[in-house]
């Protein structure tokens, strides 16, 4: 086995489309507290949702590793924000730079793909987080509100599914790839690194 995909999953988004993405291209999927030795990977996909600007596991899966020639390491995030956005894409960038090393940051492939909430499903302190969130962001004048604020204020409370397998293609098409350009241009272009 030389890729892998490896994936946390709090509600259940992420690990619904690691089990898609595995079916798809035969790559094992496993939890990232069971990931093996990643230096011998060829190709390192890593799947996590976005809680409070992080993802789960991605410091502590990555900590130490220094991607080698030959390697590949795809980074997907899942969440509610519309990919579509730039705004959305900046803060989602952000959130891995402060977690990666810059090296492994800029060399990685990066894809954003919507997931969904359902907050009966939520725990205590994650819905707390959320309502003090929202009551603070119906606060703020519309024209002062991020488009992933008015997205929270919408969805707030409800179930929603953004989930669309039909996202993965281009993620195929990348695991598909041989050779690795030194970023993604969705992820990287816009502040020129």
């Amino acid at each position: 086995m030389n890729q892998v995909i490896i994936y946390s999953s709090r509600y259940g988004s992420t690990l619904q489309y690691a089990k898609k993405l595995s079916e798809q291209t035969n790559i094992p999927a496993v939890d990232y507290r069971e990931a093996p030795e990643l230096s011998g990977m060829r190709t390192i996909i890593y799947m996590g949702g976005l809680y409070a600007g992080g993802v789960p596991g991605l410091t502590k899966t990555f900590r130490g590793f220094s991607l080698r020639d030959g390697q590949k390491v795809i980074l997907i995030t899942i969440g509610l924000s519309d990919p579509d956005e730039p705004e959305n894409r900046q803060n989602i960038r952000a959130a891995l730079k402060k977690q990666l090393p810059p090296d492994l940051f800029h060399q990685a492939k990066i894809f954003h793909l919507r997931g969904g909430i359902d907050y009966q499903r939520l725990s205590l302190s994650h819905r707390t987080m959320l309502a003090l969130l929202y009551r603070s962001l119906r606060k703020t004048p519309l024209e002062q509100q991020t488009a992933e604020n008015r997205a929270l204020i919408e969805t707030y409370g409800k179930q929603v599914n953004f989930i669309d397998f039909g996202a993965l293609e281009a993620v195929i098409r990348e695991i598909q790839h041989e050779k690795t350009p030194h970023y993604y241009e969705v992820s990287n272009a816009e502040d020129g690194t």
